[in-house]
């Protein structure tokens, strides 16, 4: 990705200063290297604020979405940059999480900045007495339920695709997106 010129960024490393003295004497010479110097500010720049470059928060508005592309973090250009910055800074936690019930939640959050709730068939439990009920339910699957404040905000198939690529592989899911502050169990 280019940066382009910044019309007056000065180089901090002015190439005529490098140059023998009789060639710093030359009007030609002096000209011919302020014009590179014009060309390489803006990359010395870049270099040496490298690090504001790969800071979420930091990083110019235009540079986010290819930041974000070396964390997997599929941004919406339709969210505020705010919400953009936050997704890319959690983007890499979010991928070692994934495939577990609270990975999945926080990323659906990211997604839908409601409250999300994942409900799973599957359980573990323990009983004192010889042939207790199996928790959970045969079939393994999961439902993920989000309350927001306004549903027809939400697009669902993105929100299914995102769960179907975030979840295990082996489980059935089902998406469910309600008016509310809170997504609890009917």
């Amino acid at each position: 990705m280019s940066r382009g010129t910044v019309a007056g960024l000065p180089s901090p490393h002015p190439l005529a200063e490098t140059l023998p003295a009789i060639y710093q004497e030359d009007d030609l010479t002096r000209r011919l290297t302020l014009a590179l110097d014009e060309v390489l500010a803006p990359a010395i720049s870049t270099i040496d604020n490298l690090g504001a470059y790969l800071d979420p928060a930091l990083t110019p508005d235009d540079f986010l979405e290819w930041l974000g592309g070396w964390v997997a973090a599929l941004l919406d250009e339709t969210w505020p940059i705010e919400r953009r910055r936050a997704f890319v800074a959690q983007a890499a936690d979010l991928h070692r999480r994934r495939g577990t019930a609270a990975g999945l939640a926080d990323h659906v959050r990211v997604f839908t900045d409601g409250d999300v709730q994942v409900i799973e068939s599957g359980g573990a439990a323990w009983s004192q007495r010889y042939g207790g009920g199996l928790p959970g339910s045969a079939q393994p699957s999961l439902h993920v339920r989000v309350a927001v404040s306004r549903p027809s905000d939400v697009d669902v198939a993105r929100l299914d695709a995102l769960v179907g690529a975030a979840k295990p592989a082996h489980l059935r899911h089902t998406v469910e997106v309600v008016a509310g502050g809170a997504a609890h169990p009917a």
